[in-house]
Formats: structure tokens, sequence, C-alpha cells
């Protein structure tokens, strides 16, 4: 097992993923999101069956930044309820898993 994370989310829109991803890739809290711009998702929301098309976001992180890549996904996002579900990676390339981990870590002389 890895302390390696992939977030899942949803945006109504590619623009709205978009900003998002940017925002949390500058901030550091990820490493990689990609942005599959057309998925359909039906779920029951306030006792009614939706059907919509919208945007996913997979998001490359670890559970050192879990807690702030929450708490900030939550704040930028524009879902009341955005789903956010992290889940471990059990195991990846290795070149791979320490670019993520370089990725997260400040930039030297920061």
């Amino acid at each position: 097992m890895t302390d390696k994370l992939v977030v899942f989310t949803t945006f109504g829109s590619e623009e709205d993923a978009a900003r998002v991803v940017a925002a949390l890739l500058e901030e550091r809290l990820i490493a990689c999101g990609t942005v599959l711009p057309r998925v359909r998702s039906m779920y029951r929301w306030q006792n009614r069956v939706q059907d919509q098309s919208e945007a996913l976001a997979l998001l490359k992180s670890d559970t050192r930044c879990w807690p702030q890549l929450e708490r900030r996904l939550l704040e930028l996002h524009p879902y009341q309820t955005p789903e956010c579900l992290a889940l471990p990676v059990r195991a990846g390339a290795a070149k791979y898993l320490a670019w993520i981990e370089a990725e997260l870590q400040p930039p030297s002389g920061a």
C-alpha cells in the first residue's frame, strides 16, 4: 500500500473542472488532475432521480495533503454537495509515484 490517493469529483462543466484543478495544482494539493469532459451521472437528489451530463475529474494526491485538499475542493466547488471520494492507491509505477511526491512538495527555495 502507498500513501497516494486518487480523488474523484464531478462538475457541471469542463470549465468548472479545469478552474478547480488549476487552483489545486497551484496550491500543490494535487500533482495531476485528469478531466474527462463528458460523463453521464445518474443519481438521486432531493428525492428525485437525476440524469446529468457532467465532467469527471481524477485528482492525484496523497494522504498528507488530503485534509487541506478536501477543504479546498469543498470551498472551490460550485455544487452544494460535491462528490469527493478519495481512493487509496495500493500500488503503482515507482517513477510515477515518486513524481507525484515531488510535485506535492514546495519548490526548493520557497
